[in-house]
């Protein structure tokens, strides 16, 4: 590996390093939450639908918060939101571990998940500023999404495992701790000074992106991935319940994802020249088809695990893509506001992808909604193809 991949705690490399382990901490506490959350409503008797009501809420404050989030960053820099997203974030969990029963449990996913869209925007937004080569900021990309991979490992396994060994209430204490890690981390972080109010392009509404056809495209391809994440995100405790799997298993089939979407995207910043963004995107989508198409049809954990596994190495190579793509085709005065859009749409797809997948799921069975979102996001690869570059 070389010196200009390598993250460190020295110069723009230790940013990296620091935002990198931040992200992966304070995201683990939202995976972790999002799938001890269900499985304690799935315990308490509660159904489908309101299972997914309930993961939808994760997504919710996401979407309402972007924007704000987004602007707010601009302000006051990196510490502050940070600050604010870590407190925020403990005071969900600790709220779910001391009255773990569903409303409160609703409440817990309301602000656990706006603590996390808060973090990743501040992050992204952060990180854009440190580095500002081409090259270096796909590396970059690339490194911040190895955490968000990682953390989708760490969460759920570290969940299953307390869940299964201590119960409910010592599993979200465990996810307390986490983003008090993330705050560590970002010690001896460099804050650059915020943006000046009223710079260029501060007075045009955020949305006014989606008439930039490029943007627009990669903004619906976003929605595609980000939905079959959803959908796998959401039926796999559904499933593991249904087959009565310990919470354990469960979590590591979630954590087969994730530790192969990590496995990918460390690849990336050794390969980031040769890489082209169309044909990963292109290539993932139509894997992703086909993975959906098979993975209602395997009953062993291990083969269900293998599933995850393929699924992550597919969805996890696009997020590196999509956010070097995003940074060439945003006007560079309005990187903020494009990423806090496309946090909406991937946040919107979290919110009504839970709620569909279980009205649809009582309705169709889990199957029926894989098979669904596999036609989807299998038809919706040739949007891909219009990021080739042209001849």
């Amino acid at each position: 590996m070389s010196e200009s991949t390598r993250p460190s705690f020295q110069g723009p490399g230790g940013e990296l390093a620091r935002l990198m382990l931040a992200q992966l901490f304070l995201n683990a506490c939202f995976t972790g939450a999002r799938m001890a959350a269900p499985l304690q409503a799935l315990r308490l008797g509660h159904g489908e639908a309101a299972v997914g009501f309930l993961i939808a809420l994760f997504a919710l404050a996401q979407v309402f918060l972007a924007l704000p989030a987004g602007r707010y960053c601009e302000r006051h820099g990196l510490k502050r939101p940070m600050a604010a997203a870590v407190v925020v974030a403990v005071a969900g969990v600790g709220l779910a571990a001391a009255w773990p029963v569903f409303p409160v449990l609703c409440v817990g996913a309301f602000l656990t998940g706006g603590a996390g869209g808060v973090a990743v925007i501040a992050m992204q937004r952060h990180m854009a500023r440190v580095v500002s080569e081409p090259a270096a900021l796909r590396q970059a990309f690339s490194w911040l999404a190895i955490g968000l991979a990682l953390s989708n490992f760490l969460g759920p396994v570290l969940a299953g495992v307390v869940i299964d060994s201590a119960g409910f209430r010592a599993a979200f204490l465990a996810m307390a701790v986490l983003p008090l890690v993330s705050w560590l981390s970002l010690r001896g972080a460099a804050d650059p000074m915020p943006a000046a109010p009223g710079g260029p392009g501060r007075g045009a509404g955020a949305w006014d992106l989606w008439r930039e056809p490029g943007l627009r495209r990669l903004l619906i391809v976003t929605g595609m991935l980000s939905a079959c994440w959803d959908v796998h995100t959401f039926l796999v405790p559904v499933l593991g319940h249904e087959r009565a799997l310990p919470a354990s298993v469960i979590g590591s089939i979630l954590g087969a994802f994730g530790i192969a979407a990590a496995a990918v995207r460390l690849l990336t910043p050794l390969v980031a020249a040769q890489l082209r963004e169309w044909a990963i995107l292109f290539g993932a989508m139509l894997v992703t088809a086909v993975l959906f198409g098979v993975y209602p049809l395997v009953q062993a954990p291990l083969a269900m695990g293998v599933c995850s596994a393929l699924l992550g190495f597919s969805l996890g190579s696009t997020q590196p893509m999509v956010m070097s793509l995003l940074h060439q085709l945003s006007p560079e005065n309005r990187y903020g506001e494009a990423v806090a859009v496309r946090v909406i749409v991937i946040n919107m797809s979290s919110v009504g992808i839970p709620m569909v997948s279980g009205l649809a799921g009582s309705l169709v069975g889990a199957a029926g909604v894989f098979w669904a979102a596999g036609v989807m996001v299998g038809a919706g690869a040739r949007l891909a193809l219009g990021f080739r570059p042209k001849a």
